[in-house]
């Protein structure tokens, strides 16, 4: 199996699921609870949640434990607006967003509030003068991923998160960082970001848990009520093993993040280079990635005209090969994809491509087996329609 989905999921690694397995074996008290054997589980919990903290360049007591990258953007946005609710209803985000930050604003929209949104190029880049010009004394949150999850584009953050202060030192700033954790080295105090998701299992983590960094000067109000776990900010019993799995899996990431960043930039510069050669033997092929620093290491999207993208994804399935149609979390709807509509292609297009994505665990042979099936299906595919 050549499995290059790795942005919908990777797979767990070993040396995360061993020190799940030990940790459970160990440590299956609540951490809740008032014995010597819970606060041992909670000691635990404290090291791994200080060590993720540490890497975002944040305190401790300012992570919430979630379910997920879907479930922080959720808590980020709603809470925060809810929150401020008397101070502004101004919100600023872009049409590139996750369906877990646009459908969020969607609703926002129905509740009174004035969400605006940035468009962006043909790269997927947003213009900042645009930004500066939206912001204004009732703007109270602005929400931009920092990379896409379908093109792989990366915002300016640190620019965005200057000008932001510069002309409303009271707006939040809430970023999507599920595709750049593992990828990228981000500080949120020093790049002004007050509101930050990510997700374990986009990091060869356990699936099921997230992570929302929130500016402990900031208030939100909670979707989950209970047991007043997390400062009363996120109830409900802690996901120990997850997030030991989660501390883990970020260990293993960042302490060899330029070694894994290079390999995986290596495998994706062959693969757009093979893409090109690909284009030039066909036509009506759009790469829709560039090989810059302004893309993700992991993420190619690729758009073949002719071809319908899940009759190309189950051509490559029947070979094992495993591609995406686009984001994961909506691949079942057939709603177009925001993120390509953005970027002004057109529904031809946009009903065409494909999201090839890098892992760990993939190597350049992975490519030239891909590129060689996909030279075989092109013809045969386009004839067929």
């Amino acid at each position: 199996m050549i499995y290059l989905d790795n942005s919908a999921t990777t797979k767990t690694d070993k040396r995360v699921l061993d020190a799940i397995n030990a940790f459970n074996e160990n440590y299956y008290a609540n951490p809740s609870a008032i014995h010597r054997f819970g606060y041992l589980v909670e000691e635990e919990v404290k090291k791994a949640t200080a060590y993720v903290a540490k890497v975002l360049g944040v305190n401790d007591n300012e992570l919430i434990w979630t379910s997920g990258g879907t479930e922080s953007n959720n808590l980020a946005i709603y809470g925060y607006a809810n929150a401020y609710k008397k101070r502004g209803n101004g919100i600023i985000t872009t049409k590139f967003e996750h369906p877990s930050v646009l459908r969020v604003c969607e609703r926002l929209s129905e509740d009174d509030f004035n969400v605006s949104y940035l468009s962006v190029d043909s790269s997927g880049h947003i213009d900042l003068d645009e930004l500066k010009d939206k912001i204004d004394d009732n703007t109270i949150l602005v929400s931009i991923m920092h990379t896409n999850n379908e093109i792989g584009a990366i915002q300016k953050i640190s620019d965005i998160g200057a000008l932001i202060k510069e002309k409303n030192k009271d707006t939040a700033f809430h970023v999507d960082f599920v595709q750049g954790f593992g990828k990228v080295q981000i500080n949120c105090k020093k790049q002004n970001i007050d509101f930050l998701s990510i997700s374990s299992h986009k990091i060869h983590g356990p699936k099921g848990v997230g992570i929302l960094y929130k500016n402990k000067s900031f208030r939100i109000v909670p979707s989950l009520l209970g047991g007043g776990q997390q400062n009363g900010l996120r109830s409900g019993t802690l996901n120990t093993f997850g997030i030991i799995g989660t501390a883990t899996a970020t260990s293993i990431s960042y302490d060899n993040i330029d070694e894994e960043c290079g390999k995986l930039l290596r495998i994706r510069d062959y693969l757009i280079n093979r893409l090109e050669e690909l284009a030039n033997k066909y036509n009506n092929i759009y790469i829709n990635t560039k090989m810059d620093d302004n893309f993700a290491p992991h993420i190619v999207s690729v758009s073949f005209k002719g071809i319908r993208s899940e009759v190309l994804v189950h051509s490559l399935e029947e070979k094992d090969i495993y591609v995406s149609a686009g984001s994961a979390c909506s691949s079942h709807s057939k709603k177009e994809s925001d993120t390509l509509k953005a970027i002004g292609l057109g529904s031809d297009i946009i009903d065409s491509t494909i999201r090839i994505s890098i892992g760990r665990f993939n190597e350049l042979n992975d490519i030239d087996i891909l590129l060689s099936e996909l030279d075989k299906l092109i013809p045969v595919l386009r004839i067929k329609r």
